[in-house]
């Protein structure tokens, strides 16, 4: 019999479930022992099942006899992807390569894959009661298949191009013979789907080519029939005639030009010569007619005659005379003979200029034909064009068709793939595996009877105990669960801690007047203003900041911190700042009590975003105490003012919790009045409550709200009087 009342607080007693298992342990060994039993019986039944594996890569492969550039281009291209991995993974699948692989090893005849053929009698009763599809129905091929696939796995392996076939059978030959047969059938379609590939490129290029050569044929008769009809021949192999016979004019005439202005230089500084009366035998013209040199030589001599008779013989002298007769005679030969030059030289330049007007003649005449025969070049042009296309077209079709007909032999057409692991014959079954089977079917048994154990003695009621009754205890979990029970229902508060100063205290200025005023009445009925009244009231004020006192301590700071998440409930953003002594907030609010807060945040030790947490329960946020010295942070109080100003911008109310703080710790909190003063008070204490409203009203709050365990409707009392 369980020793806990009906309408009490129950926990679970682990220890009492522990030693009712420790107490039960012979019975859970020996159903554990039993369990490992069957499962070893059943492991021993069981027919033993073989599993074998090949392994294919799949890499492009060139045949044996393929040059080095063709090897080269195999190894430089890419590699095959996923997807054709993927595919190759699939052909392994298919339904062609199956039949195949069964057809050969004759697995039609074997009773393992027709077991629908020697059926259970289970198997007939369900067929019977519909509860099963008759399997005899299916085509025995299909059955055949169905179980082959049934024990066949192939996969790729990750991270590489290796395909894995692995087949299940009772007979270990029968697992090794079927991945190799399937390795080899594969293989062998591979490589003849490309002797299947060669043997269509022949038959197809065969008659291509043969097109091909008559039309190569045709294109060039009609190019040589085209540059005979239009003159177009060739006399170099890559120029016509009439183009060769224009530059051949051009250069002659050239030469001629130059000719007729060699002469026509030669006969000027002949006439010059002759007109100066200089001496002509520096010409070359002249130097080299043979007459002119002759009669220079017989010149000299008769000059040097007269110049050696003159020393002896008068001027007068007969022979002297006739010496210089004979030298005028001979001048005047010389200069008849540059004359007959003069005139040589002038024919010639004649003659060249008629040279020239013919050849200008005889080429204006080439260039008419040379004109034509390049409109007919266009012509010519298309159709050696459409030649040189036919008979690239047919050099490429007779490589592709040698490379064809060189591939049509079985062992020139390797498949892109190879073995590079064959099955062997396993010598140990795949399944059923004793010693796993068996170890993991004793601990399955060992925690499902530990797990009956239990929840044997949980229903019995003996593992239950009551829950601590302590004070910290009750109000630990009404923290925790006051987020769940009605908010118009009294704050769930059992006892009240003791009130420690808040920390507003600590700058508080004792000497500050405070104004004496006439207490006003407290309310009658104490539950007349309860969390939601008051929370309802916030919503409509729609007050940016709320101060809470909490004159009796943390039960006061309990229904603040319920306030709160009222709030949050209704869809408001709301914030908490926890300024009392004790934490109570802090430590209702957030799992870490050593969150950093409004201390570190003064003292300069913590960011601003790091001091505000979400509430455990609610959607509202806190500010936690902090950790830092309380003291040295109510140095810094007149920073709150901002801090504030921040938190409301940010937020729809702004709840500063300040424990039992006085007016003079208020404030200094904030310099403005236009504020809610709440003061929560579970129960009502009519001295403590009068007095502390006749305070505040009096330093000019005139928004001041009670808050009590009670409910009712929300009460806003105005300047007293």
């Amino acid at each position: 019999m369980s020793s806990v009342a009906r309408d009490q607080d129950v926990d679970i007693d682990l220890g009492q479930l522990a030693r009712a298992v420790w107490a039960r342990r012979l019975r859970i060994l020996t159903i554990t022992l039993v369990g490992a039993g069957v499962a070893f019986a059943g492991a021993k039944i069981m027919s033993p099942q073989y599993r074998s594996e090949t392994r294919i890569l799949i890499e492009p492969r060139a045949p044996a006899f393929a040059n080095t550039q063709q090897v080269n281009d195999a190894s430089a291209g890419p590699l095959m992807d996923e997807l054709n991995i993927a595919s190759q993974v699939q052909l392994l699948q298919s339904a062609d390569l199956l039949k195949k692989v069964i057809n050969d090893l004759k697995l039609y005849n074997l009773p393992e894959f027709d077991d629908a053929a020697n059926g259970s009698a289970m198997s007939s009763i369900l067929v019977k009661l519909h509860l099963k599809k008759n399997p005899l129905e299916n085509p025995p091929e299909e059955r055949v298949i169905d179980a082959f696939v049934e024990r066949l796995q192939v996969y790729q392996v990750p991270g590489s191009r290796v395909i894995g076939i692995n087949f299940t059978s009772k007979d270990p030959k029968l697992a090794a013979a079927i991945p190799n047969a399937m390795a080899n059938v594969y293989l062998s379609t591979q490589s003849g789907a490309k002797l299947d590939s060669n043997s269509e490129a022949t038959r197809w290029l065969e008659p291509e080519i043969e097109g091909l050569r008559r039309k190569v044929s045709e294109a060039e008769k009609k190019v040589a029939e085209y540059r005979t009809s239009h003159g177009l021949l060739q006399t170099n192999g890559t120029t016509t005639f009439p183009a060769q016979q224009l530059n051949d004019i051009s250069a002659e005439l050239t030469r001629v030009r130059g000719d007729k202005a060699n002469a026509e230089a030669r006969a000027q500084a002949v006439r010059n010569a002759l007109s100066s009366g200089e001496a002509s035998d520096t010409l070359p013209d002249i130097m080299s007619s043979q007459a002119i040199q002759r009669l220079k030589a017989t010149e000299s001599g008769l000059q040097s005659q007269i110049s050696d008779l003159q020393t002896s013989l008068l001027n007068n002298h007969p022979r002297l005379k006739s010496l210089r007769a004979q030298l005028a005679d001979i001048r005047t030969q010389i200069r008849q003979e540059t004359q007959k030059i003069l005139t040589s030289i002038e024919n010639e330049s004649k003659v060249a200029d008629l040279r020239a007007s013919e050849l200008e003649r005889q080429s204006d005449t080439v260039q008419a034909t040379s004109a034509r025969a390049g409109e007919d070049e266009v012509g010519l042009n298309a159709l050696e064009r459409e030649a040189n296309a036919q008979r690239q077209l047919l050099e490429t079709y007779l490589v592709r068709y040698r490379e064809a007909a060189s591939r049509a032999d079985s062992n020139s057409s390797p498949a892109d793939a190879r073995i590079v692991s064959r099955a062997v014959e396993p010598v140990d079954p795949y399944f059923p595996k004793v010693v796993p089977i068996v170890v993991v079917a004793a601990v399955a048994t060992l925690i499902m009877s530990a797990i009956i154990t239990m929840l044997a003695e949980l229903f019995s009621g003996r593992a239950l105990r009551p829950v601590d009754a302590s004070p910290e205890a009750i109000e630990a979990e009404a923290a925790v669960e006051e987020k769940h029970v009605p908010q118009a229902a009294p704050i769930a508060v059992a006892v009240r801690k003791p009130v420690q100063p808040s920390m507003l205290a600590v700058v508080a200025d004792e000497d500050e007047p405070v104004a004496a005023v006439e207490a006003a009445e407290a309310p009658e009925d104490d539950n007349e203003f309860s969390i939601a009244s008051v929370a309802d009231y916030l919503t409509g004020s729609r007050a940016p900041l709320a101060i809470a006192i909490s004159p009796t301590g943390d039960n006061g700071s309990a229904a603040t911190v319920s306030l709160t998440r009222t709030l949050a409930d209704a869809g408001r953003r709301v914030i908490l700042i926890d300024m009392t002594g004790s934490g109570y907030p802090t430590e209702l609010m957030v799992e870490d009590q050593a969150a950093l807060g409004v201390t570190d945040l003064l003292c300069g030790e913590a960011a601003f975003g790091d001091t505000i947490h979400s509430d455990r329960l609610s959607d509202a946020h806190l500010i936690p105490q902090g950790q830092s010295d309380v003291r040295r942070a109510m140095r810094g109080v007149d920073r709150l003012s901002l801090l504030l100003d921040a938190l409301a911008a940010a937020y729809d109310l702004v709840v500063v919790e300040c424990g039992s703080a006085d007016v003079a710790g208020v404030s200094r909190l904030t310099r403005s009045r236009d504020v809610e003063i709440i003061l929560s008070l579970p129960e009502v204490e009519e001295t403590i409550f009068v007095a502390l409203m006749t305070e505040f009203q009096a330093a000019g709050y005139e928004r001041v709200v009670l808050m009590s365990g009670g409910e009712g409707a929300k009460q806003e009392f105005g300047r007293a009087a």
